[in-house]
């Protein structure tokens, strides 16, 4: 176990990596306290975050264009795809990897993973390092609540990589579909902390915002349709 400003951090499958490699790191995504955690795994990394970070937090905004993480515009669809290509190349060639959070949100383990992730490691010829994080919901849940949690637990668990070989022979979507089943099914096994869920009477909908549910969470998926049907010009 290792301690963070009282954060009890449960580390598994460092040594799956090897630290000679380039990776496209796919890891699950509950909120900032996420990097309280992902610093230990043992590469040089970049990140690819939100526009909104970069345009709207003062001190962090500055703080990742200075440190040259790659900002995108999820609800520019395309265009910010391809600008994340654009950028994508020149961390892989200075040796780092990089940090895609397949889900684009923090809303919870039902919201479904892009193939933009795993289109991109096919693009690059990168190997996946697919990363359960669970349980920095509980240490800051922004922006569902301003407090901040002390001695809480949280799990990171690297699970095993796909080579380069798997990558190409893969389509993207079927990359998609199975590293998210194998992300999903370890952080809903109980054997780590208990992932974040999404729930709307509580959360909001979060109108206006690019996610889709996991179809293995069909009532939740209606919810959100019916939701979406119901609101004019959405």
């Amino acid at each position: 176990m290792r301690h963070y400003l009282g954060v009890q951090l449960n580390i598994e499958g460092l040594e799956l990596i090897d630290p000679r490699q380039t990776y496209l790191i796919v890891p699950l995504h509950e909120g900032f306290a996420d990097l309280l955690a992902l610093p230990e795994i043992p590469l040089k990394m970049r990140y690819v975050a939100r526009d909104e970070l970069f345009q709207e937090w003062k001190l962090l905004g500055p703080f990742l264009r200075d440190t040259g993480q790659i900002e995108v515009w999820p609800e520019a669809g395309v265009k910010s795809y391809r600008q994340l290509l654009r950028q994508a190349g020149s961390v892989f060639a200075a040796g780092e990897s990089l940090v895609i959070f397949p889900q684009g949100t923090i809303l919870g383990i039902e919201s479904d993973f892009s193939a933009g992730a795993f289109a991109l490691a096919r693009y690059f010829k990168q190997p996946i390092l697919p990363v359960v994080l669970t349980g920095s919901h509980r240490v800051w849940e922004f922006p569902y609540s301003p407090l901040l949690r002390y001695n809480q637990r949280m799990n990171l668990r690297v699970l095993p990589p796909l080579s380069v070989e798997e990558v190409l022979a893969t389509p993207a979507e079927e990359l998609h579909q199975k590293v998210q089943q194998q992300l999903k099914s370890v952080a809903l096994s109980g054997g780590v902390v208990s992932p974040r869920h999404f729930v709307p009477a509580r959360d909001g909908y979060w109108d206006g915002y690019v996610y889709r549910i996991d179809p293995n969470f069909p009532e939740l998926a209606a919810d959100i349709q019916q939701h979406r049907d119901s609101v004019v010009g959405y």
